[in-house]
């Protein structure tokens, strides 16, 4: 049985804090409203940082709150070096760093540095004409003699990655909306813009930052055509299946070289700063692993990465767990990956793969059981199905672009659920920017504080025991396979030694026990004992954690 005392396993604030953290992500807009207007805020998220901190995790991640228009909700920044008003001031941010900190949670902020708004300053001047000092700022061409697009790169968002511009007579591209224009960062200009960016936050004392689509920086600079992507080979891990983006292989308008030497100056910057990291976003569906282990190899690029593996639709078979990490070995052995089965432009994982709440728990001990750094996104502790948006409450162009056939992202991004004692549920006091789920009511956190037995207390058990045994924190990861519907491994750290087994099934299983003594950890997570038949017997859902001896 485990010991009453759970071991300290050395996760302390060294400079390497990050490796195994636990980051719990906020979606500002949707989190705590608290000058009721109906939109979350910076104010409303430090009146909830208590409760995030209760949960034991490392920090938090709050996804943009920088001056925007909000085309894209945040993602499309207009003053990189200020607050929205929508979310507070800079007042505001300080008050949130200070009191994150005295809490001892790090805080992350996510920099979106492959575009901009088409209301940033850079792009009105660069839009201009062709020859004033930003004119190169973003990625501009002529238009084939017969005027269409330079080549076929296509938006994730629907159609042509580029949108002619008439005051120039060219077109501009952009790889997400028309009113998000990427920048060129063969320019060096740009690339001194944006780091004098990062060092304006790094002054504002965070500790790291997201970096939003990283493999996107860098365009190829002869724009030469992406080639197609053969029919058996396309997923919809990074785009819905209904979006003509998956009929190529994106290999010239993304994921170039040239990234890795500006990656070089981010990290340098960083190295400056002591303790701060960066966490990279690689969204791509074909190259994702391969792409995660350039950009985190050895001292001198990103810390860590996360690739869409464990966020596509695909379901989680034990053979899809064992076949990642058995690749990520082959191509990231000195990378480090940082993994999540929600954020916010993804449906929710409970929905995603038909969860029941069994399965929740056994998924979430999981993911505080692999290699890696973790990303929680708001709402996963509350066990939050997928929230049904009727189409005229859409907000998110995406998804009114490829409605019914994708509902776009707003049903992961209807707001935190603090109590079911109002329609609002503790949000506001106004009407919400996008509707309360009244599925999600009854499972509120000021509900679940009240049951010891509820998804949320079973998340902050897990989130315990990862912080308990640095083998499960920061250990290697050995002996990862697959059998029947039990996905195994091993962790090791220093001569701490843990077996992880786990059913993602719905039926028994029967294994094989490896030999030597073990003690079995975990049982208050709802973990299977120790057979005395050398043989281990999981019911559905079910995990076995064992200490070696």
């Amino acid at each position: 049985m485990m010991n009453q005392t759970l071991p300290s396993n050395g996760h302390g604030t060294n400079g390497d804090w990050w490796r195994g953290a636990v980051m719990y992500q906020i979606y500002p807009r949707s989190y705590q409203d608290s000058n009721g207007d109906g939109i979350g805020d910076l104010q409303g998220i430090v009146q909830r940082l208590p409760y995030i901190a209760s949960l034991g995790v490392d920090g938090i991640w709050i996804s943009p709150f920088f001056t925007s228009p909000m085309k894209d909700f945040g993602y499309d920044v207009s003053n990189y070096c200020d607050v929205d008003p929508i979310f507070g001031t800079m007042d505001d941010f300080t008050t949130l760093v200070e009191r994150a900190h005295q809490l001892g949670l790090k805080v992350m902020i996510d920099l979106v540095l492959s575009h901009t708004s088409d209301e940033h300053p850079w792009f009105t001047q660069s839009r201009s004409n062709r020859d004033n000092d930003k004119a190169d700022w973003y990625v501009w061409a002529d238009p084939k003699p017969d005027g269409t697009p330079p080549n076929n790169w296509l938006s994730i968002f629907g159609g042509s990655a580029w949108q002619w511009e008439p005051r120039r007579e060219q077109y501009f591209l952009h790889n997400f909306l028309i009113q998000q224009p990427d920048l060129n960062f063969h320019q060096p200009a740009v690339q001194d813009a944006l780091l004098d960016v990062t060092r304006f936050w790094l002054d504002h004392k965070v500790d790291g930052f997201r970096l939003d689509t990283i493999n996107f920086y860098f365009a190829d600079k002869a724009l030469r055509d992406n080639p197609a992507l053969p029919i058996e080979k396309r997923n919809a891990n990074i785009a819905p299946s209904v979006n003509p983006y998956n009929h190529q292989e994106h290999i010239y308008s993304k994921n170039q070289p040239e990234n890795l030497e500006f990656l070089q100056r981010f990290r340098a910057l960083l190295d400056e700063y002591p303790a701060t990291v960066a966490l990279g976003e690689v969204g791509d569906a074909q190259h994702g692993l391969e792409i995660l282990g350039q950009y985190t190899a050895g001292n001198d690029r990103i810390h860590m990465c996360y690739a869409f593996e464990f966020l596509a639709m695909e379901q989680l078979t034990a053979q899809r767990i064992a076949g990642v990490f058995n690749q990520l070995d082959q191509v990231a052995q000195s990378g480090w990956a940082c993994w999540a089965f929600s954020n916010h432009d993804v449906m929710r994982h409970s929905t995603r793969w038909n969860l029941t709440a069994q399965a929740q728990r056994l998924f979430a001990t999981l993911l505080m059981c692999m290699r890696g750094s973790v990303c929680l996104y708001q709402g996963d502790e509350l066990g939050f199905h997928e929230a049904d948006v009727d189409f005229e409450n859409l907000k998110d162009p995406y998804g009114i672009e490829f409605w019914p056939e994708y509902k776009g992202r707003d049903g992961c991004r209807t707001p935190m659920v603090w109590e079911n004692s109002n329609l609002n549920g503790g949000f506001s006091t106004a009407k919400p920017w996008l509707p309360v789920s009244h599925d999600q009511l009854p499972h509120s956190a000021k509900s679940q504080e009240a049951d010891p037995e509820a998804m949320l207390h079973h998340y902050r058990r897990v989130i315990a025991l990862r912080h308990a045994y640095k083998a499960l924190a920061r250990g290697k990861h050995d002996d990862v396979r697959a059998i029947g519907n039990v996905i195994q491994f091993v962790r090791t750290e220093g001569d701490q030694v843990i077996f992880c087994a786990f059913n993602v099934g719905s039926s028994p299983a029967l294994i094989p026990f490896p030999p030597g003594k073990w003690d079995s950890i975990g049982i208050e997570l709802g973990c299977a004992g120790i057979s005395a038949d050398g043989n281990l017997y999981l019911g559905p859902w079910q995990s076995c954690l064992a200490l070696r001896r």
